[in-house]
C-alpha cells in the first residue's frame, strides 16, 4: 500500500496545544502575545484552539517569542503538517469532518446498529443507503462519497499506515437486505474476507440478549496513538452526527464498548453466524 495520506484537524489541535503551553510556560497573556506577534489576541485565541491555521512564519515568531529552545524542528515541522490540505478536501470534505479525525487516527472501535459500518461496507451497499436518503443528492456527489469510503478502507491493509478495526454489528444489521438480497450476500462475504485481516476484530452482537448499555443508537471511539491526542467519540443520529471529546462522555463511551464486547460472540463464532446468514439468502 501506499504512503500515509495526510491529515490536518488533528495535526492543527496538537499543534495548538504546544503553541498555547509554550506561551503559557513564556507567562505570557494572549493579550500580551499578540503586539508582539503583529496579530490579533482573537486570532491567537483561535489558532490555539485548533481553530484556525498558523502559517509557519507565524509560528517561528511564536517560537522565538515564547524562547522555545530545542523544541524548533518539531514545532516547526507539526506546523508543515497541519497546514497541508487533507486528502479528503478534493472530494468535498473539510477537516473537521469525521474522516478529517479517522485520517490521523490508529485505531477505530464501532459498534453498529443500523447498517454496516463504512470501514467495511462494498460500493452497492454503501449505494444503496445513500439511495435511502430522503434528500435526492445528485449522483457525481453519491459516487464521490462511495470512493471517499473505499480510500478510508485502505488503510485497513496498509503496511505503512495501517488502521486497527474493532467493530461490534447488531444481528439485525446483518439480516435487513440493504440493495436486495443480492447485495447483502456481497456484503456479508465481504465481511468474512475482511474479518480476516490483521487489522480488523469483528464481533456480532446477536438478538435475544435484551437490555444492554447502548439500546439507543451506535457510536465510535478514536484513538490517536503516539500522536500524544486523548480519544474521542463520535456519534451517528438520524439528524446528523456529533463528536465527543470531554473525558467523562469518552470514558463512558469505553465502558459501553467493552460491556457490548463481553455481550457480543467471539470473532470464530461471529464469523461462524455470518456464514450461516449469508448462506440462507
Amino acid at each position: 500500500m501506499g504512503a500515509k495520506r495526510n491529515g490536518a484537524s488533528i495535526r492543527r489541535r496538537i499543534l495548538a496545544r504546544r503553541l498555547r503551553k509554550l506561551r503559557e510556560g513564556a507567562r505570557l497573556t494572549l493579550d500580551e502575545a499578540a503586539p508582539a506577534l503583529d496579530t490579533s489576541a482573537s486570532r491567537l485565541s483561535r489558532i490555539e484552539n485548533g481553530q484556525q491555521k498558523a502559517d509557519v512564519h507565524l509560528v517561528k515568531s511564536m517560537l522565538d517569542l515564547y524562547d522555545a529552545g530545542d523544541v524548533w524542528t518539531e514545532m516547526l515541522e507539526l506546523a508543515r503538517e497541519a497546514a497541508k490540505p487533507g486528502w479528503y478536501r478534493a472530494y468535498g470534505l473539510g477537516d473537521n469532518s469525521y474522516v478529517g479525525y479517522e485520517t490521523e487516527a490508529t485505531q477505530v472501535q464501532e459498534y453498529a446498529t443500523g447498517f454496516v459500518p463504512g470501514l467495511l461496507q462494498v460500493p452497492d451497499y454503501s449505494r444503496a443507503l445513500y439511495e435511502a436518503s430522503p434528500l435526492p443528492r445528485p449522483t457525481d456527489e453519491r459516487e464521490r462519497d462511495i470512493q471517499v469510503r473505499m480510500i478510508r478502507q485502505e488503510r485497513l491493509e496498509s503496511d505503512d499506515d495501517p488502521l486497527h478495526f474493532v467493530a461490534i454489528i447488531d444481528e439485525a444489521v446483518l439480516r435487513n437486505p440493504v440493495g436486495g438480497r443480492a447485495t447483502l450476500r456481497a456484503q456479508l462475504e465481504h465481511l468474512l474476507t475482511a474479518s480476516e485481516l490483521t487489522t480488523v476484530s469483528l464481533q456480532v452482537l446477536p438478538m435475544g440478549r435484551g437490555a444492554h448499555p447502548s439500546l439507543a443508537s451506535g457510536f465510535l471511539i478514536l484513538s490517536f496513538g503516539d500522536l500524544g491526542e486523548p480519544d474521542m467519540a463520535y456519534v451517528e443520529h438520524a439528524l446528523g452526527a456529533t463528536h465527543l471529546e470531554k473525558e467523562p462522555a469518552v470514558t463512558l463511551a469505553r465502558l459501553k464498548f467493552e460491556r457490548l464486547r463481553t455481550l457480543a460472540l467471539a470473532p470464530p463464532e461471529s464469523r461462524e453466524m455470518i456464514r450461516r446468514i449469508a448462506d440462507e439468502l
